[in-house]
């Protein structure tokens, strides 16, 4: 009588290796996957596309420093 409904959403699995996560470490299913990601991030394996910066940003870095 007191089942939990549980829905599986994408949001539900693990990001690293895609099976269910655990409380605990949402959205990991454990701490090695926790640390896997992390290691990525700062491995560089991850990265944030950047854009080109406007063009007046250019222009202030081709002015000499005083």
């Amino acid at each position: 009588m007191n089942e939990k409904k549980t829905t599986k959403t994408a949001s539900s699995d693990c990001v690293v290796c895609g099976k269910p996560a655990d409380e605990k470490y949402k959205p990991f299913c454990s701490k090695r996957c926790a640390d896997l990601d992390l290691g990525r991030w700062m491995n560089e394996s991850y990265a944030i596309p950047a854009s080109e910066p406007p063009e007046y940003l250019e222009d202030l870095e081709d002015e000499e420093e005083f």
